[in-house]
Protein backbone atom coordinates (compact mmCIF):
# COMPACT_ATOMS: atom_id res chain seq x y z
CA UNK A 1 0.00 0.00 0.00
CA UNK A 2 1.02 3.60 -0.45
CA UNK A 3 2.97 4.87 2.56
CA UNK A 4 3.34 8.44 3.76
CA UNK A 5 6.87 8.67 2.39
CA UNK A 6 6.01 7.44 -1.08
CA UNK A 7 5.88 10.19 -3.74
CA UNK A 8 2.57 10.22 -5.62
CA UNK A 9 2.58 9.70 -9.38
CA UNK A 10 0.66 12.55 -10.96
CA UNK A 11 -2.10 11.78 -13.43
CA UNK A 12 -2.29 8.10 -12.50
CA UNK A 13 -5.20 6.08 -11.16
CA UNK A 14 -3.00 3.67 -9.25
CA UNK A 15 -0.20 4.67 -6.91
CA UNK A 16 0.88 1.10 -6.18
CA UNK A 17 2.19 -1.97 -7.94
CA UNK A 18 0.61 -4.88 -6.05
CA UNK A 19 2.59 -8.14 -6.14
CA UNK A 20 2.24 -10.24 -9.29
CA UNK A 21 0.59 -13.54 -8.34
CA UNK A 22 2.74 -15.37 -10.92
CA UNK A 23 6.11 -13.96 -9.81
CA UNK A 24 7.94 -15.29 -6.74
CA UNK A 25 10.17 -12.27 -6.18
CA UNK A 26 8.49 -9.17 -4.78
CA UNK A 27 10.20 -5.78 -4.80
CA UNK A 28 9.08 -3.21 -2.25
CA UNK A 29 10.00 0.48 -2.62
CA UNK A 30 11.70 2.12 0.35
CA UNK A 31 11.77 5.90 -0.05
CA UNK A 32 12.23 6.87 3.59
CA UNK A 33 15.86 7.89 3.16
CA UNK A 34 14.95 9.99 0.08
CA UNK A 35 12.00 11.90 1.51
CA UNK A 36 13.92 15.21 1.42
CA UNK A 37 15.36 14.72 -2.09
CA UNK A 38 13.20 17.04 -4.24
CA UNK A 39 14.84 15.93 -7.49
CA UNK A 40 14.00 12.32 -6.78
CA UNK A 41 10.46 13.25 -5.74
CA UNK A 42 9.84 15.15 -8.97
CA UNK A 43 11.19 12.29 -11.06
CA UNK A 44 8.97 9.76 -9.30
CA UNK A 45 5.89 11.92 -9.80
CA UNK A 46 6.41 12.08 -13.56
CA UNK A 47 5.86 8.43 -14.48
CA UNK A 48 5.99 8.39 -18.27
CA UNK A 49 3.94 6.02 -20.40
CA UNK A 50 6.21 3.55 -22.15
CA UNK A 51 5.21 1.68 -25.31
CA UNK A 52 6.42 -1.80 -26.17
CA UNK A 53 5.95 -3.83 -29.33
CA UNK A 54 3.60 -6.80 -29.02
CA UNK A 55 4.31 -9.44 -31.66
CA UNK A 56 1.13 -11.48 -31.14
CA UNK A 57 0.44 -13.85 -34.03
CA UNK A 58 -3.35 -13.76 -33.68
CA UNK A 59 -5.68 -10.86 -33.03
CA UNK A 60 -9.14 -12.18 -32.13
CA UNK A 61 -9.97 -13.45 -28.66
CA UNK A 62 -12.92 -15.77 -28.12
CA UNK A 63 -15.08 -15.94 -25.01
CA UNK A 64 -17.97 -18.13 -23.95
CA UNK A 65 -19.25 -16.12 -20.97
CA UNK A 66 -23.06 -15.95 -20.75
CA UNK A 67 -22.68 -12.43 -19.29
CA UNK A 68 -21.07 -10.91 -22.36
CA UNK A 69 -23.09 -10.31 -25.56
CA UNK A 70 -20.26 -11.05 -27.98
CA UNK A 71 -18.11 -14.02 -28.86
CA UNK A 72 -15.07 -12.36 -30.44
CA UNK A 73 -13.10 -9.29 -29.39
CA UNK A 74 -10.15 -7.41 -30.85
CA UNK A 75 -7.73 -5.45 -28.65
CA UNK A 76 -4.98 -3.45 -30.42
CA UNK A 77 -3.36 -2.57 -27.08
CA UNK A 78 -2.48 -4.40 -23.87
CA UNK A 79 -2.50 -2.17 -20.82
CA UNK A 80 -4.30 1.17 -20.81
CA UNK A 81 -3.04 4.60 -19.85
CA UNK A 82 -6.53 5.83 -19.02
CA UNK A 83 -5.63 4.60 -15.54
CA UNK A 84 -9.16 3.85 -14.31
CA UNK A 85 -8.81 2.72 -10.71
CA UNK A 86 -11.53 0.08 -11.11
CA UNK A 87 -10.49 -1.47 -14.45
CA UNK A 88 -11.27 -5.19 -14.48
CA UNK A 89 -8.55 -5.74 -17.12
CA UNK A 90 -5.68 -4.84 -14.80
CA UNK A 91 -4.81 -8.48 -13.88
CA UNK A 92 -4.07 -9.26 -17.56
CA UNK A 93 -0.76 -7.43 -17.17
CA UNK A 94 0.37 -10.07 -14.70
CA UNK A 95 0.64 -12.56 -17.56
CA UNK A 96 3.40 -10.30 -18.92
CA UNK A 97 5.34 -10.44 -15.65
CA UNK A 98 4.19 -6.94 -14.70
CA UNK A 99 1.87 -5.48 -12.08
CA UNK A 100 -1.83 -4.75 -12.29
CA UNK A 101 -1.20 -1.37 -10.67
CA UNK A 102 0.97 1.42 -12.02
CA UNK A 103 2.58 -0.91 -14.58
CA UNK A 104 -0.80 -1.55 -16.24
CA UNK A 105 -1.32 2.11 -17.04
CA UNK A 106 2.29 3.15 -17.72
CA UNK A 107 3.59 0.17 -19.74
CA UNK A 108 1.38 -0.29 -22.80
CA UNK A 109 1.98 -3.02 -25.37
CA UNK A 110 1.17 -2.16 -28.96
CA UNK A 111 0.01 -4.79 -31.47
CA UNK A 112 1.44 -3.06 -34.49
CA UNK A 113 0.36 -5.89 -36.79
CA UNK A 114 -3.27 -5.76 -35.63
CA UNK A 115 -4.74 -4.51 -38.95
CA UNK A 116 -2.79 -7.11 -40.94
CA UNK A 117 -3.72 -9.88 -38.54
CA UNK A 118 -7.37 -8.87 -38.75
CA UNK A 119 -7.26 -8.83 -42.54
CA UNK A 120 -5.69 -12.28 -42.69
CA UNK A 121 -8.17 -13.69 -40.21
CA UNK A 122 -11.17 -12.36 -42.13
CA UNK A 123 -9.66 -13.74 -45.35
CA UNK A 124 -9.71 -17.31 -44.02
CA UNK A 125 -12.35 -19.57 -45.47
CA UNK A 126 -12.96 -20.81 -41.95
CA UNK A 127 -14.19 -17.40 -40.75
CA UNK A 128 -17.96 -17.21 -40.46
CA UNK A 129 -18.90 -13.54 -40.12
CA UNK A 130 -20.35 -12.36 -36.83
CA UNK A 131 -19.88 -9.11 -34.90
CA UNK A 132 -16.47 -8.40 -33.36
CA UNK A 133 -16.12 -6.24 -30.24
CA UNK A 134 -13.46 -3.54 -30.48
CA UNK A 135 -12.26 -3.60 -27.68
CA UNK A 136 -13.37 -6.16 -25.13
CA UNK A 137 -10.54 -5.60 -22.64
CA UNK A 138 -8.55 -2.36 -22.90
CA UNK A 139 -9.82 0.82 -24.56
CA UNK A 140 -9.16 0.93 -28.30
CA UNK A 141 -9.22 4.75 -28.22
CA UNK A 142 -6.85 5.22 -25.30
CA UNK A 143 -4.13 7.90 -25.75
CA UNK A 144 -1.86 5.45 -27.62
CA UNK A 145 -4.32 5.56 -30.53
CA UNK A 146 -3.38 9.20 -31.22
CA UNK A 147 0.07 7.96 -32.14
CA UNK A 148 -0.37 4.46 -33.55
CA UNK A 149 -3.80 4.71 -35.24
CA UNK A 150 -4.30 0.94 -35.09
CA UNK A 151 -7.99 1.17 -34.27
CA UNK A 152 -8.60 3.34 -37.31
CA UNK A 153 -6.68 0.91 -39.52
CA UNK A 154 -8.70 -2.02 -38.17
CA UNK A 155 -11.91 -0.14 -38.94
CA UNK A 156 -10.68 0.42 -42.50
CA UNK A 157 -10.17 -3.33 -42.89
CA UNK A 158 -13.62 -4.00 -41.44
CA UNK A 159 -15.25 -1.50 -43.80
CA UNK A 160 -13.57 -3.10 -46.81
CA UNK A 161 -14.76 -6.55 -45.72
CA UNK A 162 -18.18 -5.33 -44.54
CA UNK A 163 -17.31 -6.95 -41.21
CA UNK A 164 -19.68 -5.90 -38.37
CA UNK A 165 -17.90 -4.14 -35.47
CA UNK A 166 -19.13 -3.05 -32.04
CA UNK A 167 -16.96 -0.30 -30.55
CA UNK A 168 -16.87 0.46 -26.83
CA UNK A 169 -14.81 3.36 -25.46
CA UNK A 170 -14.71 6.17 -22.93
CA UNK A 171 -12.59 8.42 -25.09
CA UNK A 172 -13.97 11.15 -27.35
CA UNK A 173 -11.16 10.35 -29.82
CA UNK A 174 -13.70 8.02 -31.45
CA UNK A 175 -15.14 11.06 -33.24
CA UNK A 176 -11.90 11.33 -35.23
CA UNK A 177 -13.05 8.28 -37.18
CA UNK A 178 -16.59 9.42 -37.93
CA UNK A 179 -15.74 9.40 -41.64
CA UNK A 180 -15.20 5.62 -41.52
CA UNK A 181 -17.90 4.92 -38.94
CA UNK A 182 -20.47 6.80 -41.02
CA UNK A 183 -19.72 4.62 -44.05
CA UNK A 184 -19.98 1.51 -41.90
CA UNK A 185 -23.28 2.75 -40.47
CA UNK A 186 -24.68 3.08 -43.99
CA UNK A 187 -24.12 -0.69 -44.32
CA UNK A 188 -25.51 -1.35 -40.83
CA UNK A 189 -22.24 -2.91 -39.69
CA UNK A 190 -21.21 -0.73 -36.74
CA UNK A 191 -22.42 0.43 -33.35
CA UNK A 192 -20.64 2.52 -30.73
CA UNK A 193 -21.04 2.44 -26.94
CA UNK A 194 -19.68 5.35 -24.92
CA UNK A 195 -18.91 4.57 -21.28
CA UNK A 196 -19.70 7.33 -18.76
CA UNK A 197 -19.42 6.79 -15.01
CA UNK A 198 -20.18 10.28 -13.69
CA UNK A 199 -20.93 13.84 -14.77
CA UNK A 200 -18.62 15.18 -12.05
CA UNK A 201 -15.35 16.18 -13.70
CA UNK A 202 -13.56 16.45 -10.35
CA UNK A 203 -14.35 12.78 -9.71
CA UNK A 204 -13.43 11.76 -13.26
CA UNK A 205 -10.05 13.47 -12.86
CA UNK A 206 -9.03 11.16 -10.00
CA UNK A 207 -11.02 8.04 -10.89
CA UNK A 208 -10.28 7.95 -14.63
CA UNK A 209 -7.37 10.39 -14.86
CA UNK A 210 -6.51 10.14 -18.56
CA UNK A 211 -9.94 9.65 -20.09
CA UNK A 212 -12.04 12.28 -21.83
CA UNK A 213 -14.14 14.55 -19.65
CA UNK A 214 -17.85 13.73 -19.20
CA UNK A 215 -18.74 16.77 -21.32
CA UNK A 216 -16.48 15.55 -24.14
CA UNK A 217 -18.04 12.09 -24.02
CA UNK A 218 -21.55 13.50 -24.21
CA UNK A 219 -20.44 15.64 -27.13
CA UNK A 220 -19.08 12.49 -28.78
CA UNK A 221 -22.46 10.79 -28.39
CA UNK A 222 -24.11 13.78 -30.03
CA UNK A 223 -21.68 13.85 -32.96
CA UNK A 224 -21.97 10.11 -33.55
CA UNK A 225 -25.77 10.18 -33.38
CA UNK A 226 -25.90 13.19 -35.72
CA UNK A 227 -23.82 11.18 -38.22
CA UNK A 228 -26.39 8.37 -38.15
CA UNK A 229 -24.23 5.95 -36.15
CA UNK A 230 -26.06 3.67 -33.69
CA UNK A 231 -24.86 4.91 -30.31
CA UNK A 232 -25.51 3.76 -26.77
CA UNK A 233 -24.32 4.82 -23.32
CA UNK A 234 -22.82 2.46 -20.74
CA UNK A 235 -22.78 3.36 -17.06
CA UNK A 236 -19.80 1.20 -16.25
CA UNK A 237 -19.13 0.63 -13.55
CA UNK A 238 -21.83 1.57 -11.09
CA UNK A 239 -20.02 1.93 -7.76
CA UNK A 240 -22.49 1.63 -4.87
CA UNK A 241 -22.25 4.63 -2.58
CA UNK A 242 -20.25 6.68 -5.07
CA UNK A 243 -22.02 7.08 -8.41
CA UNK A 244 -25.19 4.98 -8.20
CA UNK A 245 -27.21 8.11 -7.35
CA UNK A 246 -26.03 9.64 -10.65
CA UNK A 247 -27.92 7.09 -12.77
CA UNK A 248 -31.06 9.20 -13.47
CA UNK A 249 -29.09 12.29 -14.51
CA UNK A 250 -26.63 10.26 -16.59
CA UNK A 251 -29.49 8.67 -18.52
CA UNK A 252 -31.22 12.01 -19.01
CA UNK A 253 -28.14 13.72 -20.42
CA UNK A 254 -27.30 10.70 -22.59
CA UNK A 255 -30.82 10.80 -24.04
CA UNK A 256 -30.58 14.53 -24.70
CA UNK A 257 -27.22 13.97 -26.41
CA UNK A 258 -28.74 11.46 -28.82
CA UNK A 259 -28.02 8.01 -27.36
CA UNK A 260 -30.50 5.35 -28.47
CA UNK A 261 -29.88 2.72 -25.81
CA UNK A 262 -28.28 2.27 -22.39
CA UNK A 263 -26.78 -0.42 -20.17
CA UNK A 264 -24.89 -0.67 -16.90
CA UNK A 265 -22.39 -2.92 -15.14
CA UNK A 266 -21.87 -3.15 -11.40
CA UNK A 267 -18.34 -2.63 -10.06
CA UNK A 268 -16.20 -5.77 -10.21
CA UNK A 269 -13.06 -6.20 -8.10
CA UNK A 270 -11.41 -9.44 -9.25
CA UNK A 271 -7.93 -10.50 -8.15
CA UNK A 272 -5.43 -7.61 -8.09
CA UNK A 273 -8.01 -5.01 -9.07
CA UNK A 274 -9.10 -5.11 -5.44
CA UNK A 275 -5.94 -3.67 -3.79
CA UNK A 276 -5.63 -1.02 -6.50
CA UNK A 277 -9.22 0.13 -5.99
CA UNK A 278 -9.07 0.01 -2.19
CA UNK A 279 -5.85 2.06 -2.14
CA UNK A 280 -7.50 4.59 -4.45
CA UNK A 281 -10.60 4.69 -2.26
CA UNK A 282 -8.59 5.32 0.91
CA UNK A 283 -6.47 7.99 -0.78
CA UNK A 284 -9.14 9.95 -2.65
CA UNK A 285 -12.42 9.26 -0.81
CA UNK A 286 -11.38 8.94 2.85
CA UNK A 287 -14.68 10.20 4.30
CA UNK A 288 -16.75 7.94 2.03
CA UNK A 289 -14.51 4.88 2.10
CA UNK A 290 -16.32 2.86 4.78
CA UNK A 291 -19.74 3.60 3.33
CA UNK A 292 -18.71 2.67 -0.20
CA UNK A 293 -17.00 -0.54 0.87
CA UNK A 294 -20.04 -1.51 2.96
CA UNK A 295 -22.38 -0.94 0.03
CA UNK A 296 -20.19 -2.92 -2.33
CA UNK A 297 -20.35 -5.83 0.11
CA UNK A 298 -24.13 -5.43 0.30
CA UNK A 299 -24.31 -6.25 -3.42
CA UNK A 300 -21.83 -9.15 -3.24
CA UNK A 301 -23.11 -11.33 -0.39
CA UNK A 302 -20.76 -9.69 2.10
CA UNK A 303 -17.72 -9.99 -0.15
CA UNK A 304 -15.98 -7.43 -2.34
CA UNK A 305 -16.33 -9.49 -5.51
CA UNK A 306 -18.45 -12.20 -7.05
CA UNK A 307 -16.97 -14.15 -9.96
CA UNK A 308 -20.07 -16.24 -10.65
CA UNK A 309 -21.60 -16.09 -14.10
CA UNK A 310 -25.01 -14.35 -14.29
CA UNK A 311 -24.52 -12.41 -11.04
CA UNK A 312 -21.06 -10.86 -11.41
CA UNK A 313 -22.29 -8.04 -13.68
CA UNK A 314 -25.40 -7.11 -11.65
CA UNK A 315 -24.82 -8.22 -8.07
CA UNK A 316 -27.34 -9.68 -5.64
CA UNK A 317 -29.35 -8.48 -2.67
CA UNK A 318 -31.67 -5.58 -1.93
CA UNK A 319 -29.27 -2.79 -2.88
CA UNK A 320 -28.37 -4.44 -6.20
CA UNK A 321 -32.09 -4.76 -6.93
CA UNK A 322 -32.64 -1.07 -6.11
CA UNK A 323 -29.88 -0.15 -8.56
CA UNK A 324 -31.41 -2.40 -11.21
CA UNK A 325 -34.88 -0.92 -10.76
CA UNK A 326 -33.59 2.65 -10.77
CA UNK A 327 -31.73 2.05 -13.99
CA UNK A 328 -34.67 0.43 -15.75
CA UNK A 329 -37.22 3.02 -14.58
CA UNK A 330 -35.18 5.92 -15.93
CA UNK A 331 -33.98 4.06 -19.03
CA UNK A 332 -37.65 3.50 -19.87
CA UNK A 333 -38.53 7.12 -19.09
CA UNK A 334 -35.88 8.41 -21.49
CA UNK A 335 -36.46 5.82 -24.20
CA UNK A 336 -33.13 4.07 -23.63
CA UNK A 337 -34.55 0.66 -22.70
CA UNK A 338 -34.38 -0.70 -26.24
CA UNK A 339 -31.53 -2.64 -27.76
CA UNK A 340 -29.64 -1.24 -30.73
CA UNK A 341 -30.63 -2.82 -34.07
CA UNK A 342 -28.66 -6.00 -34.87
CA UNK A 343 -25.69 -5.60 -37.18
CA UNK A 344 -25.91 -7.03 -40.68
CA UNK A 345 -23.55 -9.95 -41.39
CA UNK A 346 -25.02 -10.72 -44.80
CA UNK A 347 -22.87 -8.16 -46.64
CA UNK A 348 -19.54 -9.69 -45.58
CA UNK A 349 -17.01 -10.15 -48.36
CA UNK A 350 -13.74 -11.88 -47.74
CA UNK A 351 -10.84 -9.41 -48.11
CA UNK A 352 -7.63 -10.06 -49.98
CA UNK A 353 -5.07 -11.39 -47.48
CA UNK A 354 -1.93 -9.39 -46.78
CA UNK A 355 0.07 -11.81 -48.94
CA UNK A 356 -2.00 -10.77 -51.95
CA UNK A 357 -2.56 -14.44 -52.74
CA UNK A 358 -6.19 -15.24 -53.49
CA UNK A 359 -7.64 -18.61 -52.57
CA UNK A 360 -8.67 -20.95 -55.37
CA UNK A 361 -11.19 -22.75 -53.17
Amino acid sequence: MTGSNRPLSTGRGSQINPPNRFVRIEVEDDFEHLEHDEGFQNKQQAVRTEYFSDDSKTILSENDSPDIPFRYSLNPYRGCSHGCCYCYARPTHEYLGLSAGLDFESKVFVKEQAPTLLRDHLAKNSWTPEPIMLSGVTDCYQPAEHRFRLTRQCLEVALEARQPICVVTKNALVTRDIDILKQMASHRIVSVAISITTLDQSLTRVMEPRTSSPVARLRAIAELAEAGISTSVMIAPVIPGLNDSDIPELLRTAHESGASSASYVLLRLPLTVRPVFLEWLERTQPTKKDRIESRIRATRNGELNDSQFRTRMRGTGELAEQIRQTFHVFARRFGLDKKLPPLDVSQFRRPTPSSGQLSLF
